[in-house]
């Protein structure tokens, strides 16, 4: 019996993959590493840290002028900004929240994305009174794939992962989730729709608005 609903952000409840592309490829391009729109949806749903790691391999930029954290600093603040100004909510963001309400579930927001990134999301989009858990993986020693932020999320609702469904949009998310034991439902990112490794969810939805009576009986 499904206790939780454990919903991922970037990309499920707000556009904002397309604003981490923007800031990744702008952040990257100054210090020599150009990448292609292509080569920036290669990272979605991955930790910024570990993001930032990953580019400084292929790049090799000199650390003692450009630090790691004041890379991805740059890259979470501008992805903060754009979000608060311009971030726009995906289809059917009310309707998921309300029908997993209406289900008697315990709602939380369990997330790659740093804290002010969510926070400044949630605030942009209304719906923040609408989770009683929001939590990040900035709190996790590694980030998704790894299931320790839906774990942990779960623990938070004093629920077990077996009893949560999460709803992802991404590779790494579905992952993560389903290491964590969860059921998994995946919205794809226009991105990754197709992607071989979106098979491994229990259900998968164009989007947040097809949640229903006759989705849920799948479960």
């Amino acid at each position: 019996m499904l206790k939780a609903a454990i919903f991922d952000l970037d990309g499920l409840l707000i556009d904002s993959e397309p604003l981490w592309q923007q800031a990744e490829i702008e952040v990257f391009g100054q210090l020599g590493l150009e990448l292609t729109q292509e080569q920036a949806e290669e990272t979605l749903g991955i930790r910024s840290d570990e993001v930032v790691r990953i580019r400084h391999a292929q790049a090799g930029w000199d650390l003692a002028v450009d630090p790691l954290e004041e890379v991805e600093a740059h890259i979470v603040g501008a992805v903060r900004d754009l979000v608060a100004e311009v971030g726009a909510a995906k289809e059917g963001v009310e309707h998921a929240i309300d029908f997993c309400t209406a289900k008697g579930l315990a709602l939380a927001v369990a997330s790659s994305s740093r804290m002010v990134i969510i926070e400044a999301a949630l605030d942009r989009l209304g719906i923040r009174d609408r989770f009683p858990v929001v939590y990040s993986a900035e709190s996790e020693p590694v980030g998704k794939p790894d299931p320790g932020v839906y774990l942990t999320t779960a623990r938070k609702l004093g629920v077990k992962p077996e009893t949560c469904v999460a709803l992802e949009d991404s590779p790494a998310g579905l992952e993560a989730a389903k290491a964590a034991g969860m059921k998994c439902i995946v919205v794809p990112d226009r991105s990754v729709v197709g992607d071989s490794r979106l098979g491994a969810a229990d259900l998968e939805l164009a989007s947040l608005s097809e949640l229903d009576d006759a989705v849920w009986s799948r479960l």
